[in-house]
């Protein structure tokens, strides 16, 4: 069964569950409306809804297809928003559809593929009578603020994962995984702005416009909302920073620390490259070579290649190159 909970609320407290074929008649006041919530519903079940609350084809269409882009459509004196949910499954976000259909005494909201269930938030906001008596628009700015809620985890997770990695950057070379995955989050953040800004467009048209359902008092919560999606953004902004300044930053200490070694190589081979000449010279073995018949030209032949070693030594030492 896909519905998930519909009830009948009046002045702020639930009055009796309904079912989704049942027709429900409530006065022009505000504080009396139907709530009903469904996940993964069939196409029976919201053809069912639309016959009973008027719903229009082309949102119906939309909720089934659950493939939309956050954004709000406004169908005569009803409207039809679209959030995307968004959770972390194996490193790798995943995003699901809240669909939200909104008329002065109901309001229908269609999840897809979501990780988190409404039971809390309805539960929450029953507790609170004072906040549900203002109406169908105050449920819609909580749905919205609970799935803009859910995007914090991700990021902060996220957060995580890539602060770690900042810091096995300073202390070793990166791996051909951990580049891998800098990549894919990079990828994954880059979806993510995709979705986050429709969802800034959603909050800020509910929150500034004169729309069917939205009264001047709920805006400010819609703007509440609105502030919730801009820190989410400026927080993805900053990662996708973070990440391409620890993949140069990981070049970067490459280089240096390649450049040390090929300094240590060079500096060694100088070295060895003076007994090895003098070698050389020496093993040619011509007759007019004086120095082969000095008594101590084998010491003193020593004694020049300790010391020019030595000296390049102390040379390459003060030179940081050893």
């Amino acid at each position: 069964m896909t519905v998930v909970a519909a009830y009948l609320y009046r002045h702020g407290k639930r009055v009796r569950e309904v079912a989704i074929d049942e027709k429900i008649e409530c006065p022009g006041d505000k504080s009396e409306f139907v709530w009903i919530g469904i996940a993964n519903p069939t196409v029976e079940e919201l053809r069912t809804l639309q016959d009973k609350y008027d719903l229009h084809p082309l949102a119906v269409e939309d909720a089934l297809k659950a493939d939309q882009l956050p954004k709000v459509d406004v169908y005569g004196e009803q409207l039809f928003v679209v959030a995307r949910t968004a959770h972390l499954d194996q490193g790798a976000i995943v995003y699901g559809e809240t669909a939200t259909f909104v008329g002065h005494s109901h309001i229908i909201s269609v999840r897809h593929v979501s990780a988190r269930t409404h039971s809390s938030l309805r539960d929450k906001l029953e507790a609170v009578p004072s906040l549900l008596i203002h109406g169908v628009d105050y449920v819609l700015h909580a749905i919205l603020d609970f799935v803009v809620d859910g995007y914090l985890p991700l990021v902060e997770a996220i957060e995580e994962e890539v602060l770690a990695m900042e810091q096995r950057t300073i202390d070793s070379f990166l791996g051909r995984d951990e580049i891998n995955r800098i990549f894919a989050l990079r990828r994954e953040l880059i979806r993510f702005q995709r979705v986050l800004g429709p969802m800034t467009e959603v909050a800020a048209k509910l929150a500034r416009q004169d729309l069917p359902c939205v009264d001047a008092e709920s805006r400010p919560y819609f703007s509440d909302v609105l502030d919730h999606v801009r820190r989410v953004q400026a927080m993805v902004d900053g990662l996708r920073e973070v990440l391409n300044s620890v993949f140069e930053f990981s070049n970067l200490l490459e280089q240096q620390r390649t450049g040390a070694i090929t300094r240590q190589l060079a500096a060694w081979a100088a070295i060895l490259a003076v007994p090895t000449a003098i070698a050389g010279i020496y093993g040619m073995n011509f007759d007019n070579m004086p120095e082969l018949r000095m008594h101590y030209a084998y010491f003193v032949v020593l004694g020049v290649i300790a010391s020019t070693c030595g000296w390049l030594f102390y040379r390459f030492k003060r030179a940081r190159w050893l």
